[in-house]
């Protein structure tokens, strides 16, 4: 187990580098740049009083060297514009053109709201998920078997984002309540926290459930039909027994894959969300850093996804050495 640990996490190098290649040289041949998005802003905003330098621009962030040269400096091997060295390789991922912050700092500050909104979603999409797609395994073909695939296909049919936008919308209009608009941290208030934050973790943990759902159930019914299954009703072992102890554990390995998928999705994937509820998290900073053309963060942003999704994908493996004793690392 140990080796195979090791092994993993030394191929989550080459894996982040390449991770970091393509992201970094396809924003860069995008259409446009931060200067761009500067003029762009300035013409919305109908200011006409200061002229934006462009080369002064181009050679103070650097966009005047050849791409090669850029990429190099971002990782730390060679000189930034003002003559150090500093990046990755330095645990630095450089300072935000837009925003004017460090991107760790930047990060930090937006890390805690998506990854409160992702594991509660998470975890209401697993207590919805794997009891009614057990349950309705157990009681194929009668009715509540029905009302439970029933329930999985409406889950996976109806938008989250149109759910969301009702959830928002008719409250106000029937009895106005608003969603609040500044956000409350944990620390601060408990309760105003988990208030603010239930309602779209439902959402997001419907939104994932469906899916989840009809794979417990066909996986379940796949271990129910196994000798070892029959042999353990014969033997006169209660229901529950049979069902938490023998087949759950065999039908949740290929569970546990989709489960490990959706952790890195909420990521990236919880932008609409956070969106609708006024939740500043990573996805409406990495709707931002893409609009403004911010290199600096929308690199920082998928190094930090990418090494977060290959992290993950090791705990799911190890995970199924725990669901399975058959499935052995070495």
């Amino acid at each position: 187990m140990r080796t195979y640990i090791v092994r993993r996490l030394l191929l989550v190098i080459p894996v982040i580098a390449l991770v970091s290649v393509i992201s970094f040289f396809l924003m860069h041949l995008a259409p446009g740049n931060l200067v761009d998005a500067l003029i762009a802003s300035q013409k919305r905003e109908a200011v006409q009083e200061t002229k934006i330098d462009v080369e002064q621009i181009m050679r103070d962030l650097g966009l005047d060297r050849p791409l090669t040269t850029q990429y190099a400096a971002w990782l730390g091997i060679a000189r930034q514009p003002d003559g150090n060295f500093s990046g990755v390789f330095q645990g630095k991922f450089g300072t935000s053109w837009w925003f004017r912050k460090d991107v760790v700092e930047l990060m930090g500050t937006k890390w805690p709201v998506t990854l409160e909104l992702g594991l509660m979603g998470l975890i209401i999409a697993q207590l919805i998920a794997l009891p009614i797609g057990i349950y309705s395994a157990l009681r194929q073909d009668k009715w509540g078997d029905y009302v439970g695939r029933s329930l999985a296909i409406v889950l996976i049919s109806v938008p989250s984002f149109w759910v969301a936008t009702m959830v928002v919308v008719f409250p106000s209009l029937w009895w106005g309540y608003a969603t609040p608009m500044r956000l409350i941290h944990l620390t601060e208030d408990p309760i105003g926290n988990l208030g603010m934050f239930i309602i779209p973790a439902i959402l997001l943990g419907m939104a994932m459930s469906g899916g989840t759902m009809r794979l417990t159930r066909s996986m379940m019914l796949e271990v129910l039909r196994q000798d070892y299954i029959r042999t353990a009703w014969a033997k006169g072992l209660r229901e529950r027994v049979v069902t938490l102890r023998h087949a759950s554990k065999n039908a949740l390995i290929p569970v546990v894959t989709v489960i490990g998928m959706q952790v890195p999705v909420l990521l990236g994937g919880t932008v609409i969300i956070e969106t609708i509820f006024n939740l500043p998290g990573m996805g409406r900073l990495a709707v931002s850093a893409t609009v403004s053309r911010d290199y600096p963060l929308i690199s920082g942003l998928l190094l930090f996804i990418g090494t977060f999704l290959v992290l993950m994908n090791l705990v799911t493996d190890l995970t199924y050495a725990y669901l399975d004793p058959r499935v052995h690392y070495k």
